[in-house]
Order: structure tokens, then sequence, then C-alpha cells
């Protein structure tokens, strides 16, 4: 799967829940997402999907989770949370990740191909 923001393209490799296969159901998406904390970006999706909640404890830059059953977050930067999200799958390589969605809201291309 890939994450596409402005010229730049990620590679993602979904996680293997139902969640994931959920998302994956949904491509193409494009969804304008937020920042928040200057650590991740975040928005809501068009449908609930199914979850499966845990502590991940520490987020890593690449994560793409999902926080309740319809807001998808893709992290940019590593730290340690307390807050329980369903995991989607995770940026192959992150790298430059941070410096291509910024501190601002953005754009995001989800796909299959």
């Amino acid at each position: 799967m890939w994450m596409t923001v402005g010229e730049r393209r990620f590679a993602i490799t979904l996680a293997n829940t139902e969640a994931a296969q959920a998302f994956a159901a949904m491509m193409p998406l494009t969804i304008d997402m937020a920042d928040l904390n200057s650590n991740e970006k975040h928005a809501e999706l068009p449908r609930a999907l199914p979850t499966n909640a845990s502590r991940p404890g520490t987020i890593r830059n690449g994560d793409l989770m999902l926080y309740g059953s319809k807001t998808l977050v893709v992290f940019y930067l590593t730290f340690d949370s307390s807050y329980s999200y369903t995991r989607l799958g995770r940026v192959d390589d992150p790298s430059g990740l941070a410096q291509a969605l910024g501190r601002r809201d953005v754009r995001i291309v989800f796909s299959r191909n």
C-alpha cells in the first residue's frame, strides 16, 4: 500500500488485522489530516473500522493507527504514550516523513498502487 504526501510517496506495510483489511477496502482514499501535538496527523474516516485497541507504550515514527473506531492517525515522531490504538500498519521507511508532513494540515492519498 502507498501513502502520498505532495510529491513524496511512502510504502506502507499493513498489519494482519481485521481493521487493516477494512482500511485497505477503502482505497483509494484522499483525506485531509490535521496536525496534533507536533507529532501526528489525524482525521476522521468515512466509516468506522473494527477495533482491537491496546496500549503500544512507545509510538514509533511511521506508525499508522486507529484511535477509537473512526480516527486515522499517522505518527511522524517517536514518543511514549498511554493512549490505546488499533494498529493498522507502518511506513516501511519513515525517513523524511516528518519533513513531508510538516507541522501543518496536509492532504494525504492512500492507495493500493
